[in-house]
């Protein structure tokens, strides 16, 4: 989908983009092929050209967050597939919704097939969020950028980010999708084990304090919890990319926007 993007060009925006998708330049090479494009002066398609070109290099180096800073924030969705193997997708556990009162409890990080779990007074240190975290260039998370990032930075100060963020929740929102995470998992089809299915964010702060109290049955089911909450984040990215494609790149010409899925 990114290399079909034209609107981290100077000057085109969501209308100009579909207005070209429409008339066969669907992604930078048949534009770069084409000799005149309608409504374009020579000089202006050769700059673009050079733009492409540049923005091409760019990804051939694997500098991904220097074309991602020239889309809207709304869109960076879009590098989704391109960044996948530098990807990773967090969620944590607290025992409240704001810092202070609240503690992360467990970090979930999953990347390349591979999930680490950090927990509270074990391995959770910023030094070891901050080891995965540099490897990759791209986040994902479920409202991650309302609550997880910013509780994460109240908590660990000195955490340094991935350049790039796909909040998962508002593509769902952009595809009339509702509710939360599980909700959501639901309404896909996205399974769970029996053990932890029907479980929730206040459940998971019961897990832990029960935990705390000597219940080592609660701190396994608080860790499987976990690990589904971010393994799952894989498939639910994987299927809202394909929607969001569908919905918004060039394939959705043929049809008028309507939401994808229906209540």
């Amino acid at each position: 989908m990114l290399t079909s993007s034209f609107i981290f060009l100077p000057g085109v925006g969501p209308a100009t983009e579909r207005r070209w998708w429409n008339e066969g330049l669907l992604d930078w090479d048949t534009f770069l092929n084409q000799a005149s494009v309608p409504g374009l002066s020579p000089g202006r398609k050769h700059w673009y050209g050079s733009q492409l070109r540049a923005a091409r290099d760019l990804l051939d180096h694997g500098q991904f967050h220097s074309v991602a800073k020239q889309l809207p924030r709304r869109e960076q969705w879009r590098l989704y597939d391109t960044c996948r193997s530098r990807t990773v997708y967090l969620d944590i556990e607290t025992t409240g919704s704001t810092p202070g009162p609240g503690d992360v409890t467990v970090v979930g990080l999953h990347r390349n097939g591979t999930t680490v779990t950090l927990v509270q007074d074990e391995n959770l240190t910023s030094e070891r969020i901050q080891m995965e975290l540099d490897q990759s260039d791209l986040l994902v998370t479920f409202f991650g950028s309302v609550f997880d990032v910013p509780f994460l930075q109240a908590t660990f100060p000195t955490l340094r980010f991935p350049p790039l963020h796909v909040d998962l929740c508002f593509c769902a929102r952009r595809l009339a999708m509702r509710g939360g995470l599980k909700h959501i998992e639901r309404e896909l089809g996205i399974d769970r084990e029996a053990a932890i299915s029907g479980l929730n964010g206040f459940d998971a702060v019961q897990l832990w304090l029960a935990w705390r109290r000597g219940d080592a049955m609660a701190r396994e089911t608080l860790l499987t919890y976990n690990r589904a909450d971010t393994e799952n984040l894989v498939t639910l990215a994987d299927r809202l990319y394909g929607d969001m494609s569908s919905r918004f790149g060039p394939s959705s010409l043929s049809s008028p926007l309507q939401p994808a899925y229906s209540r």
